[in-house]
């Protein structure tokens, strides 16, 4: 019979998983430690207008985003860092007043970008022979809700062809005044991307040649993927049974 003290803990005293190594950056949870809060979640699938019948009424967890990385950030991302800091030096921007700071996360490397420098960043990690970054694969919204006066952020992602790196960039605005450089100039194949992000977030591309919807109607009112927007819908006969609309429904949170 094994022994209690026998079991793997960490420095905390905690239980581990055996198979895993007895170091904090192997540990589960980590990510969301030195971030910054900006929900906390109760349930599991949002709505909380009825009965829970789905066990997981009682879950509740913290929404982080992660924070700044220190450096070494490791492998070649210092090497990115450091060429892009000084190529915005040589152009007589300071690297702090246009990054926000800078985040290594699964793996990722991801700048924060002041949104009124981001075409001058975007431009310059393109063309710099060091960075190259030939290739923006898109652009995404995402709504942070509680993430108050950035509730809006728009996601980049940049291939470098010459030296097959992956970056991110990422663009935060508030609900209040939704508006981000377009990337259009920089990056011709973004045109439809930004229509897209700009269709169901509502984040208004400055510079854009022609920022019109491209999923929904031309008259639809509001943005569908926005977390506040409300789900809708109509009744629908499935099988003899009448089943209500989303936001009818009853709740499972």
């Amino acid at each position: 019979m094994s022994d209690a003290n026998d079991t793997p803990r960490d420095a905390n005293g905690n239980g581990v998983n055996p198979e895993k190594e007895l170091s904090a950056e192997n540990l589960p949870g980590q990510r969301g430690q030195g971030g910054e809060e900006i929900r906390v979640q109760r349930g599991m699938f949002g709505a909380n207008n009825g009965g829970d019948t789905s066990g997981y009424g009682g879950l509740v967890r913290s929404v982080r985003l992660p924070g700044p990385a220190a450096r070494p950030y490791g492998g070649w991302f210092d090497e990115v860092a450091d060429e892009l800091e000084g190529a915005l030096e040589e152009q007589g921007l300071l690297p702090e007043n246009a990054i926000e700071k800078t985040v290594v996360d699964r793996g990722e490397l991801t700048f924060h970008i002041e949104r009124e420098h981001l075409v001058r960043v975007a431009r310059t990690l393109r063309d710099d022979p060091a960075l190259r970054f030939e290739l923006c694969t898109g652009v995404s919204g995402v709504h942070y809700p509680n993430d108050k006066g950035r509730e809006l952020h728009a996601v980049y992602h940049l291939r470098s062809i010459t030296h097959n790196r992956l970056i991110r960039l990422e663009v935060s605005a508030p609900d209040s005044d939704p508006h981000i450089p377009s990337l259009f100039s920089v990056y011709p194949t973004n045109d439809w991307h930004e229509r897209e992000t700009y269709d169901f977030f509502g984040i208004v591309f400055d510079g854009h040649p022609a920022l019109t919807r491209i999923m929904m109607p031309d008259d639809w009112q509001g943005h569908p993927q926005r977390k506040d927007y409300s789900l809708g819908g109509i009744p629908v006969e499935y099988k003899g049974a009448q089943i209500p609309a989303p936001d009818q429904r009853r709740s499972y949170s």
